[in-house]
């Protein structure tokens, strides 16, 4: 996975942060946890320029993002709905999950959009309770861009810093992707394995009520 993310960074440069940040956004094969620092870690070796990968990832996230937000503006609530049960498994995220979701945005509005740009996971679907409920497009976007480039720009940064002090970033960046895929995969599976004991313990109103 390493390998692959640098070369595609180093065959595209700015596009190819663009184009790994808007897939991670849309289908998140690929977390930014190991996209970001790994452009940092090329900015500070190579041809890259560290504001450039902030922009170039902050703008390929926000079409990912803003191609959630148009998506569930559009189908709406109910269709939303059909789909979750029907094939949020694969997501490992049922209708409660987008229900807690909605709660919150329903509570603190525009701020949590922001919050939740810098979130793991969170980030990523928080578009779509805010397409669901119509939030105005100028304030969604406004609220997105300035939680991505924040997160955007601490995760590059800190690639950056540490790509300036290792002469090869894949005594460092190797090692952190390998771990940072490993955990996603086991937490995966974890939620795969769950997913009925879950279930049926929101059914029965058991427990207390969290994934």
């Amino acid at each position: 996975m390493y390998d692959w993310v640098v070369r595609l960074i180093d065959w595209g440069g700015y596009g190819g942060v663009f184009l790994l940040m808007l897939i991670e956004t849309v289908f998140p094969p690929i977390p930014s946890e190991v996209i970001l620092p790994i452009a940092g870690m090329r900015a500070a070796n190579g041809p890259l320029g560290l504001p450039g990968v902030i922009v170039a990832a902050t703008l390929g996230t926000m079409t990912g993002n803003t191609i959630w937000y148009l998506a569930a503006r559009s189908i709406g609530l109910d269709r939303f709905r059909y789909f979750i049960e029907n094939y949020g498994r694969w997501l490992t995220m049922d209708w409660y999950d987008v229900e807690r979701v909605q709660h919150l945005f329903g509570r603190f509005g525009a701020s949590i959009v922001f919050v939740g740009r810098m979130l793991p996971t969170i980030r990523t679907f928080i578009s779509v309770p805010a397409g669901i409920v119509r939030m105005t497009l100028p304030l969604f976007l406004i609220w997105s861009t300035v939680g991505t480039a924040l997160f955007a720009a601490a995760l590059a940064g800190a690639g950056y810093a540490a790509g300036s002090r290792f002469h090869r970033i894949e005594e460092i960046a190797g090692p952190i992707s390998s771990a940072v895929f490993i955990g996603i995969v086991l937490w995966y599976v974890w939620r795969q394995l769950t997913w009925n004991r879950r279930r049926a313990k929101r059914a029965d109103g058991r427990g207390d009520r969290r994934p």
